[in-house]
């Protein structure tokens, strides 16, 4: 498939984030095992309904995780899932629409987010992304905090 040019440029923001407790499935492949690991977790939840899920990447060897952002009814342990807090800071936001239609562009919308930021990159925590629709897919990269 022909990869779009995507452009996060014109959504790109820094905000700081919280910690988020999440339960996770690992990739042994890195991204390109995101369907599996997704698919492994949401085989494990009852419902998927009023949940947020993210990804998180360690550059530049992984490892890759599918997340759940935990609830209060949520019993990881129960259903043979790791939990795990994905570290919050100040992050680069930038946002890739209509994610689900082309998902082989998000690893170019995170190179250009980070290219934008290349001298502030936070390589002790990893980058996010976060699936807040099946329209709206919001990058997320590490970055150290302006003195």
């Amino acid at each position: 498939m022909l990869q779009q040019d995507v452009d996060v440029k014109e959504t790109e923001v820094e905000v700081n984030l919280e910690d988020i407790e999440v339960m996770y499935v690992e990739s042994p492949n890195g991204p390109e095992g995101s369907p599996e690991a997704f698919a492994r977790l949401e085989g494990k939840l009852s419902s998927l309904k009023g949940r947020k899920f993210y990804a998180t990447f360690q550059y530049p060897d992984g490892p890759y995780r599918a997340c759940g952002a935990l609830i209060p009814s949520d019993k990881p342990k129960d259903l043979g899932i790791d939990t795990w807090v994905i570290p919050g800071g100040e992050y680069a936001q930038g946002k890739l629409d209509d994610w689900a239609k082309h998902p082989w562009d998000i690893p170019g919308a995170f190179t250009r987010l980070s290219e934008a930021y290349l001298e502030k990159i936070d390589p002790s925590r990893p980058s996010i992304e976060f699936y807040k629709s099946q329209r709206e897919l919001i990058l997320l990269i590490p970055i150290k905090k302006d003195d």
